[in-house]
């Protein structure tokens, strides 16, 4: 139908500059940029216009820019690069930040949660699981309980609520346990070094949220001075260790029952080296990288089997595809959401997610440049792009005028099956670009 109105080409070519999304934004609108004088401020000819009306789909369609994978996977590996130069540029340079962070004393942590009840999972050595079965990789019992009756699934949700608070209080004691190793005051700290970190929570197969760190010593003003003499990533290490050992959140009383939250036992923290090939030797900048950026765009139902969007009622349950475990502690936190004493944790808003509501990727102030950043120099490039065929003259400007209207989400039919022709060959999407 869309040939025979001879405006397949067009709508062609809208829906390749949305690079593969499939739940776009559509707007109603207009934009309109005038050349102005700079001089007399007067407006001149119109450089470009845009109607909505006049598009091959009938509205401007904007990327959705959904950081799940689930949820659309052309905008996540989006998400998922730029999280890679994110975390690169902390570690080597470039984007806005020093190369000397390169020779800075730096670490990969991983940080769990404690255990609330022994789950089905693959010792280390070969063993047998505690139920005596030697399970495979994509067994989907692994992270559920042995005991569903018995496991705390009231600790669970609740951690992963505590989570982000855990982290924060865990990121103050770490300036504290690294002052002290070097003989400092806290305040006096502040005068020789900072710690910077950029991390990602990721979900384990128990529902239960932990956290990938890149923890980083700077001199005073961050990645652009060198840290001091006694800066190193054994020191870094080892404080880290005393930091999540003292790390402690105190929560709500729930039926007489008091909540604590703590990080849990295992924790594995190494040096990170600067080699790109490594023959398996050292942990190095790409793999970290990688890594991380690997599970900024994975959400619980990657790995838990839980939903990817929130649900409205807890009837919808009955229909939903999803494991057994994560139904339980979704149960849990719609029943703990009705609370009026844990109205501040938003439980009902945040049960898809098993009680976790913290940002899935966030960094310090001074770690590298912004996830925003990288996105408006996108977006810088194809302005200017667009300004090399009709910019203004030289002592010219320009005035933008413009007007939107959210419309609706998602492509019809047509466009679905239109949208699908134009995706690229599986395996030549290339590697991460800036």
């Amino acid at each position: 139908m869309l040939a025979s109105f001879g405006t397949l080409p067009e709508l062609a070519r809208q829906l390749s500059g949305l690079g593969g999304c499939t739940h776009p934004i559509r707007l109603d609108g207009h934009r309109t940029e005038y050349e102005v004088n700079k001089t007399t401020g007067e407006i001149g000819r119109v450089l470009h216009h845009l109607d909505s009306a006049a598009m091959p789909a009938g509205q401007l369609l904007v990327r959705c820019n959904n950081r799940r994978t689930t949820r659309c996977a052309a905008c996540a590996e989006m998400y998922r690069r730029d999280t890679y130069h994110l975390i690169t540029a902390g570690l080597r340079g470039g984007k806005g930040t020093s190369e000397q962070v390169g020779t800075h004393p730096r670490v990969f942590a991983t940080f769990t949660a404690p255990s609330f009840g022994p789950v089905h999972n693959r010792p280390n050595g070969g063993r047998d699981c505690r139920c005596g079965i030697r399970h495979d990789e994509q067994d989907p019992a692994l992270g559920t309980p042995l005991e569903p009756d018995t496991y705390d699934y009231e600790a669970a949700v609740l951690w992963n609520a505590h989570a982000g608070a855990l982290w924060r209080r865990f990121s103050i004691y770490l300036r504290r346990e690294v002052a002290k190793r070097a003989g400092l005051t806290q305040r006096a700290f502040r005068d020789h070094a900072r710690i910077s970190f950029a991390k990602v929570a990721e979900y384990q197969k128990r529902g239960a949220v932990h956290f990938h760190a890149v923890i980083r010593v700077d001199g005073t003003e961050g990645g652009d001075t060198s840290p001091p003499a006694w800066a190193t990533a054994e020191l870094l290490a080892d404080a880290i260790r005393a930091a999540a050992r003292a790390s402690r959140v105190d929560g709500p009383k729930v039926d007489g029952r008091a909540h604590s939250f703590v990080l849990g036992r295992q924790l594995d923290v190494r040096p990170i080296r600067s080699a790109d090939f490594d023959n398996d030797q050292e942990l190095t900048e790409r793999a970290v990288a990688a890594y991380i950026a690997k599970y900024a765009t994975k959400g619980a139902e990657a790995a838990t089997g839980t939903l990817d969007r929130p649900i409205k009622f807890l009837a919808e349950l009955a229909q939903a595809r999803i494991t057994e475990h994560a139904r339980r502690m979704i149960r849990v936190a719609w029943t703990l959401g009705a609370r009026p004493e844990l109205a501040d944790l938003r439980l009902r808003a945040w049960a898809h997610m098993l009680g976790f509501r913290g940002h899935f990727s966030t960094k310090s102030r001074r770690y590298s440049t912004t996830l925003g950043a990288l996105r408006d120099a996108r977006a810088d490039w194809r302005r200017a792009q667009a300004a090399a065929l009709t910019g203004p003259q030289d002592g010219e400007t320009t005035l933008v005028l413009a007007h939107w209207m959210y419309a609706g989400t998602g492509l019809s039919a047509a466009e679905t099956w239109l949208a699908i022709s134009l995706e690229p060959a599986p395996g030549t999407e290339g590697e991460p670009t800036a």
